[in-house]
């Protein structure tokens, strides 16, 4: 009997590897432009962070495209949703600021993947999603989706005071991919990323061909190399300063983000999660690839942009492995040179759509929904009292003021527990005191 345990579960595995499939072939053909769209939605995201990691020796061009494509591929496969290879972001931010070698990068990439996978075949991730309450995992979310519309709103303002003069890279881009974004709003398998692109790339050729400094990309075979992490005092510290971003955004909140958007399709679990990313950085770190994670953030892009399935970042990882084999390194003036007024405005709208996920805190929201006796295992919705409703309002306001002022995950988790458990201590010593049931003043006074 406990023989023919494994083989369950390998069997039921694979049955659900091939419902996935059919749904992801379906997805394609039926809005196969939507599905090409939603595949670049988090260029905006991947391509500035990537592009100077690698201007700056801090990780191997060719090999990131080819790791991060064939886990694109296989997260496709086994997830069967739009989920993101994103790069992350503390450790891709610290790296560049502190010029770090690629092999400290992949090292900080490392820690995190070991600590993660810890967390995730002990259970302990698994158990923070009972633990951490509803509101506190929507002002993540919230709270990430303004923190990009914020750093998009910067990267725009900041290099164009004195670059009006540059026809191919300017505010009026900018403007112009805002007004198409506006207008085609409620058209959302609209292949508003993929016209984006192809602009930009165009943009982007015209740039590096008339440019005698820079050079088109050229063919050039991808040649792999083994290099040992290099786990110095600084590697780790970065590793560490990834940690709660990992955690927190790329797999608890992707995970509830999932749930979400997709909700007739199977949500991977924070374990399922965790486990991934723990096994593409073990992977990838010992050949150079560029840490990675996945993310709400890039989950909410290629879902706004058109993605429905996991047919979308299969399509990006074939195209990134290609890129990566063929052209690698070559291909680093061109990108260096896509136009940051039209990323800008895709990491807007992508900001916008997980920041949307907010409204759903006090109608719809998972923790809302219960068993009803009446109707066997049907569920419905909780009915919540006014003091209720604002109370999530407000622990959700602190966790995302939290993470905005102190631009730190962690940080604004920490508010956001604290203002919850705040809440349930002063219950616990009205319903001590005999009061429970009456009125009491809220925490937050207007």
């Amino acid at each position: 009997m406990l023989g023919m345990i494994p083989r369950a579960k390998i069997m039921a595995f694979l049955s659900n590897i091939k419902r996935l499939h059919r749904n992801n072939v379906a997805t394609l053909r039926s809005s196969p432009l939507a599905e090409i769209s939603g595949a670049i939605g988090d260029a905006g995201t991947l391509l500035p962070l990537m592009v100077t990691l690698a201007v700056n020796g801090s990780i191997s061009l060719s090999t990131t495209l080819v790791f991060s494509g064939f886990f694109n591929l296989a997260t496709g496969v086994l997830f069967g949703i739009p989920l993101p290879v994103q790069p992350m972001k503390a450790i891709a931010a610290a790296a560049i600021a502190s010029h770090a070698t690629e092999r400290e990068t992949v090292a900080a990439g490392s820690v995190v993947a070991v600590i993660v996978l810890f967390l995730s075949v002990t259970g302990l991730l698994h158990w923070a999603t009972r633990v951490i309450p509803i509101p506190v995992v929507k002002g993540i979310q919230f709270g990430a989706g303004l923190s990009l519309i914020i750093s998009a709103g910067t990267s725009l303002l900041q290099p164009f005071s004195h670059h009006w003069d540059f026809p191919l890279d300017n505010l009026v881009w900018s403007f112009a991919a805002f007004l198409l974004l506006i207008l085609t709003q409620k058209s959302t398998r609209f292949p508003y990323a993929l016209i984006i692109f192809v602009v930009g790339l165009v943009l982007a050729v015209i740039y590096v061909a008339t440019s005698s400094h820079h050079h088109l990309p050229h063919f050039r075979v991808w040649n792999p190399y083994v290099r040992l992490p290099w786990w110095s005092a600084d590697a780790i510290g970065m590793g560490i300063a990834q940690l709660p971003l990992t955690t927190l955004n790329s797999i608890i909140a992707a995970s509830a983000l999932a749930a979400d958007l997709l909700p007739d399709l199977p949500a991977p679990s924070v374990t399922a999660l965790g486990i991934s990313v723990a096994t593409m950085n073990l992977v990838g770190c010992w050949f150079g690839a560029m840490p990675v994670c996945h993310g709400a953030g890039g989950l909410a892009a290629q879902y706004r942009f058109g993605a429905r399935s996991g047919a979308s970042i299969i399509l990006l990882g074939l195209f990134k492995m290609l890129l990566g084999i063929l052209f690698g390194e070559t291909l680093l003036d061109l990108l260096t040179a896509f136009p940051k007024s039209l990323l800008g405005i895709m990491v807007i709208a992508a900001g916008l759509e997980l920041a949307k996920v907010g409204q759903s805190l006090n109608h719809g929201a998972s923790d809302l929904w219960e068993e009803s006796v009446d109707q066997g295992r049907h569920k419905r919705h909780r009915d919540i009292s006014d003091e209720e409703r604002a109370e999530r309002w407000t622990v959700m306001l602190m966790t995302t003021a939290g993470i905005l002022a102190f631009k730190n995950d962690a940080v604004g988790f920490v508010a956001g527990m604290l203002c919850h458990w705040a809440y349930k201590t002063i219950d616990w010593i009205e319903r001590k005191r005999g009061h429970g049931s009456g009125e009491r003043a809220p925490l937050l006074r207007t």
